[in-house]
């Protein structure tokens, strides 16, 4: 938890109340917890103009385990094994949720927690861009959390994948069915040659500064989507901030670990740290270097 805005110095481990939960939520025993860019914006207080933090706060919105003390109206029972998004800090032994779905026994744990902010944001966008199948997607950040998401959705929608990434990711991202290309100088003439039919559609998960090739590559702004790049609306790109309510979102995280329980999904995990360790955890997320998703098992 952490008491003040600032750098990962902050996170600190106390013991704090366990929490009760309200009507329609339940109490989970938590087993692991996704670690997310959002974190640390929080925790910096970069967020506090969309979401305003309450002292002492605790950080995480994903997290998988078991079912511990239900509310009044909540369709769980105790013992339950659930996945979903934290209404307290995720980051804890016990945590309060209301939005979560039943985990498939064939997902564990860490996949579980790393699924729920990734696979809603990689469909999300999919969802956006109106992308089908014969189609092809120019992917920035293919081998990312998000980025690696969405190329195994939108292959499996039949979709021509094209992937930027270090070359280091390279046969990541052509295990997972993209094109892999590096993104940097030259990038239109690299992707104009693995993909000379043309490019449907772009999805940015990078903000790496590749909007002005892609608007060149779709020949205008449309249909083109960025999570990262905030200066896409001076450019007149669409930016996809979220909001994809409840309902919809339990109902897609649902379909998605099906996905990874039937073998045809997957979340890549690049580490995992203890509670007492969050702030290394955070402290590798903020870097941009973590190859995958970073789960704390408390």
């Amino acid at each position: 938890m952490f008491d003040e805005f600032g750098g990962p110095e902050v996170l600190r481990t106390r013991e704090l109340d366990v929490p009760r939960p309200g009507p329609g939520q339940v109490r989970i025993a938590v087993r692991a917890a996704g670690v997310n860019p959002m974190d640390y914006k929080i925790r910096r207080g970069w967020m506090e103009g969309m979401l305003a933090t309450s002292f002492p706060a605790v950080p995480g919105l994903e997290l998988a385990g078991v079912v511990d003390e239900v509310g009044e109206g909540a369709e769980f029972a105790v013992g339950d094994e659930v996945v979903g998004w934290a209404a307290t800090g995720s980051y804890a032994e016990y945590a309060l949720a209301g939005n979560v779905v039943r985990k498939p026994a064939e997902v564990d744990w860490q996949q579980a927690a790393g699924l729920p902010a990734v696979g809603e944001t990689a469909q999300r966008v999919l969802r956006e861009l109106g992308l089908k199948s014969g189609e092809t997607l120019l992917l920035h950040g293919a081998a990312g959390g998000v980025g690696a998401v969405a190329t195994q959705l939108a292959v499996a929608l039949g979709a021509t994948v094209i992937g930027t990434a270090s070359p280091a990711n390279h046969d990541y991202l052509r295990s997972l069915g993209a094109t892999p290309v590096e993104y940097g100088d030259g990038l239109v003439d690299r992707v104009r040659k693995v993909a000379p039919q043309g490019i449907d559609a772009v999805y940015d998960t990078a903000g790496q500064g590749a909007l002005p090739d892609s608007i060149e590559l779709r020949g205008g702004t449309d249909r083109i989507v960025t999570i990262a790049d905030m200066a896409g609306g001076e450019l007149g790109v669409a930016v996809s901030y979220g909001g994809t309510p409840p309902e919809v979102s339990a109902a897609g995280l649902t379909e998605q670990l099906q996905l990874i329980a039937d073998g045809k999904l997957s979340v890549r995990i690049a580490d995992t740290f203890a509670l007492a360790d969050a702030a290394k955890a955070q402290e590798l997320s903020e870097s941009g270097h973590a190859k995958g998703k970073l789960i704390i098992v408390p």
